[in-house]
């Protein structure tokens, strides 16, 4: 099996490390749990789902999410056309959710250090020309791609995926809940996808520095799409 690369040091080549790769999660699993969000998020909510149509039919692809409440990952996976593996903290895999996230194809990840079995697992979807889906802000906030990760450009550049930036409004709002934590019961939350782009420069480096420039270019692309995003949709 193939073995995916160390974290490089700045200026020079990835290396690859000696740990074995982690299997893909499941993919039959991701279709089970999208067949989940789209009853949940219909049934509890209103989304309005804009541009579904530019997500490719096929391929490796990586869905990049602004993140502001906890049922952002959840709609996105309800809503989109493919059935999405996110990369999920580790915390949220508590009690019964542990077995239940695993089995529809979610991957655990360690944000505090270089989880390795969880970025084995992430390329594993993308090598299979499976959808994996990320928020590049690394937790809830803001939800304005202001600040990115690496990790992101990452996985855009060594598992040769497209990015597709998706902007979710209204799920942060606060008037008429009648559940903490939840956006309002039926609610509308509206869920714009954008257009897929290349994040590298069609080199092929995958150096610290290429990375660098990789990230500086997503959320370039990130922001025009959630400004784009307001405007269309009034939010």
């Amino acid at each position: 099996m193939r073995r995916h690369p160390r974290r490089g040091e700045a200026g020079g080549q990835v290396s690859r490390p000696s740990k074995p790769e982690a299997g893909p999660p499941s993919e039959r699993g991701a279709e089970v749990g999208r067949r989940i969000g789209v009853g949940l998020m219909y049934g509890l909510w209103k989304p309005r789902v804009l541009g579904a149509w530019r997500v490719p039919a096929t391929g490796p692809l990586i869905l990049a999410v602004n993140h502001t409440h906890n049922v952002d990952g959840p709609m996105v996976m309800g809503v989109a056309p493919r059935p999405t593996h996110f990369l999920i903290k580790k915390e949220a895999f508590i009690g019964p959710l542990d077995p239940f996230l695993t089995g529809i194809g979610q991957v655990k990840v360690d944000r505090h250090g270089v989880d390795r079995t969880a970025i084995s697992r992430a390329l594993a979807v993308l090598d299979q020309g499976g959808v994996l889906g990320i928020f590049p802000e690394g937790t809830r906030g803001e939800g304005d791609f202001a600040s990115l990760r690496a990790g992101l450009a990452y996985f855009a550049v060594r598992g040769g995926a497209p990015v597709l930036p998706v902007a979710v409004l209204g799920s942060s709002e606060r008037r008429g809940r009648l559940m903490k934590g939840l956006p309002p019961l039926r609610s509308r939350v509206d869920v714009v996808f954008g257009d897929p782009f290349d994040a590298g420069d069609g080199s092929g480096r995958r150096t610290r520095a290429a990375l660098d420039e990789a990230t500086l270019r997503i959320q370039k692309q990130l922001t025009a799409h959630l400004e784009n995003a307001r405007r269309l949709t009034g939010r």
